[in-house]
């Protein structure tokens, strides 16, 4: 873009002329594509995109129509892409902290994951006193003695229950493969 035809789009992009920012985007938005693809993926460079050229249009009367468009667009791109940076890096876990948890390639993991949601659909296909007995025994941590009075019921009936409901239980696992 030349520099006369950016100062007028300048001039009438800060004074909130309608059609101008349709005008800057088709200008810059190509240059400032490329330059966003310098710091993010494709993908996060058009999402980007579309952030500063909101914040061109929400701050344009911020804009000193005797600068150069081109360089003030550009820093308000430079700091969205650093935002982005900073967001994908708070997701990112280092893959060290992950190999004791998950073995070397994550299988044992999804494989711990897909186990654990079989356990639960078999749970549920126990008799209500058997499901809630094993429950509060291994996923809230309970003994025997307290969930009897968790329950207000004789330890040998927990007793009973839980031995039950495990046979059962290996059945439905042992019969779902």
């Amino acid at each position: 873009m030349e520099q006369g035809a950016s100062s007028n789009l300048g001039a009438r992009l800060a004074a909130g002329e309608e059609g101008a920012i349709n005008e800057c985007y088709s200008a810059l938005g190509p240059m400032v594509l490329g330059y966003l693809r310098r710091f993010v993926s494709r993908d996060e460079a058009e999402d980007v995109l579309q952030r500063v050229f909101y914040e061109v249009w929400r701050n344009r009367d911020r804009y000193d129509p005797a600068r150069s468009l081109e360089a003030w667009v550009l820093g308000i791109a430079r700091k969205r892409a650093i935002d982005q940076l900073r967001r994908r890096r708070s997701n990112v876990v280092p893959l060290e902290e992950l190999r004791d948890i998950a073995g070397d390639d994550g299988r044992e993991l999804a494989e711990r994951y897909a186990r654990a949601t079989e356990v639960r659909a078999a749970l549920e296909l126990l008799p209500a006193e058997q499901r809630e007995v094993l429950t509060l025994a291994y996923f809230g941590d309970l003994t025997q003695v307290q969930v009897a009075e968790r329950l207000g019921v004789p330890l040998g009936t927990v007793k009973a229950r839980t031995f039950r409901g495990l046979r059962r239980l290996a059945g439905i696992l042992g019969a779902a493969g």
